[in-house]
């Protein structure tokens, strides 16, 4: 698959009868807005209180070196920072140090909290340094909750004991009981909220912010939108110039030989006209009807994508081995989106990588549908070509990823995953 060939099969463009498709498919896109926070990691449930108690034990402990950080690294670069020539190096020496202690706040997260991060994801300075900041800013005001609560506990041993030795009368108890009660409330409520709010400056700092999928992810809509346009204007281009060159050319062709043979008075040699005209009407309905089902197969809609597939197998110059494992009815969207992956992948693997041998798997697992398609050819495919550019979009209208291995020398495999949700 050295290269790929965009009018080939029309599998890059978006026919016409795509737009009701992209139409109907506004929902699905809102309702990947609604799933941002699935980018987001969460804490693990389940997880031991002690470890949980420990955690936050410890994140006193690191909110104080990260305060005692930025008083002494403050008191001591603060003169370099105020100056314009010194500022970049003594920012970079700040934030060296905040970054190791950005990374123990994101050790202990993990270890005693069971959250999950990014491997790749890398804050910026400006975000480490606000989020160490509040960090120790919570973990400090924790340590003050946690220690008011072991001197509530202590006020409260100290109460059972007067209560036993007879030296606290019940009016003074109630009161006692009334006031540590209400005490005891805003300082559980105020470990849950710090709680919280370090679980939610974690999530923020070492991992995408839903601001910052929100504009990844309108970014991404406003790319797909642009290329569907593009598309379905470059499909639009194919059909007419398929229409022109081929079918038009046959056809009038078709009508000087019916003219020849009115024209005629030798009736063998009419007759001989006549063959090779109705001859060329087939083949012009052959190509006519390659080129309508170039812009949409109706297999898809009378047979569904399996049979469509195997007429995909059929028409290949190589021999094809498909494998379809697939239970129950798929999307209209999303078969039309796998059927145009293999049909433009086997159709550049026929054309352009000297290949011997197509597979196809397509398989669902949940609601994921994975289409492959791999040859034994020459590799070298252009990512970057009409087809394959075309097919990327396509796919990544229906939030799903187009992955392409071609190496020199093969082999080339290409693989779709469509959700189905």
């Amino acid at each position: 698959m050295r290269g790929d060939d965009s009018g080939a099969t029309g599998g890059g463009g978006v026919a016409a009868g795509d737009l009701p498709r992209l139409r109907r498919g506004l929902p699905r896109l809102r309702r990947g807005l609604l799933r941002l926070r699935r980018g987001l990691p969460r804490p693990q449930r389940g997880l031991p209180r002690l470890r949980r108690g420990l955690g936050t034990v410890l994140g006193c402990v690191t909110a104080a070196a990260g305060a005692l950080h930025f008083l002494v690294g403050g008191l001591a670069l603060g003169p370099f920072l105020l100056w314009p020539r010194t500022r970049a190096g003594a920012l970079d020496l700040l934030t060296g140090g905040v970054r190791r202690l950005a990374a123990l706040e994101r050790a202990r997260r993990s270890v005693f909290f069971g959250d999950v991060f990014p491997e790749h994801y890398r804050a910026a300075d400006r975000k480490v340094l606000r989020y160490l900041a509040v960090r120790s800013y919570a973990g400090l005001l924790c340590a003050l909750v946690l220690g008011l609560l072991v001197f509530g506990a202590v006020l409260a041993g100290i109460l059972g004991y007067g209560v036993l030795r007879g030296t606290i009368g019940w009016d003074e108890l109630l009161t006692q009981v009334l006031l540590g009660g209400v005490l005891l409330f805003l300082d559980v409520q105020g470990l849950y909220a710090l709680a919280a709010l370090d679980a939610r400056t974690a999530r923020e700092c070492f991992g995408p912010s839903e601001r910052e999928l929100l504009r990844r992810r309108i970014e991404e809509l406003a790319a797909s939108r642009a290329a569907v346009v593009e598309a379905v204007d470059a499909e639009r281009r194919r059909i007419e110039r398929d229409l022109h060159d081929g079918v038009q050319q046959r056809l009038v062709a078709l009508g000087m030989l019916i003219g020849r043979a009115r024209r005629g008075r030798d009736p063998e040699r009419a007759g001989a006209l006549l063959l090779q005209a109705h001859e060329e009407s087939q083949g012009v309905l052959a190509e006519l009807r390659e080129v309508a089902w170039r812009a949409y197969p109706s297999a898809l809609d009378s047979l569904g994508l399996e049979e469509a597939l195997g007429g995909v197998a059929e028409r290949c110059a190589l021999p094809l081995r498909l494998r379809f494992e697939v239970a129950g009815p798929l999307p209209r969207a999303v078969e039309t989106a796998a059927y145009f992956v293999v049909s433009e992948c086997v159709t550049n693997a026929a054309k352009h990588s000297a290949a011997s041998a197509v597979s196809v798997s397509v398989a669902r697992e949940g609601a994921l549908l994975t289409v492959r398609v791999e040859d034994d050819g020459s590799g070298g495919a252009n990512e970057n070509g009409g087809g394959l550019t075309g097919l990327r979009s396509r796919v990544a209208a229906l939030d799903g990823v187009l992955r392409v291995h071609s190496p020199l020398g093969g082999p080339t495999t290409v693989t779709a995953e469509l959700p189905c949700a």
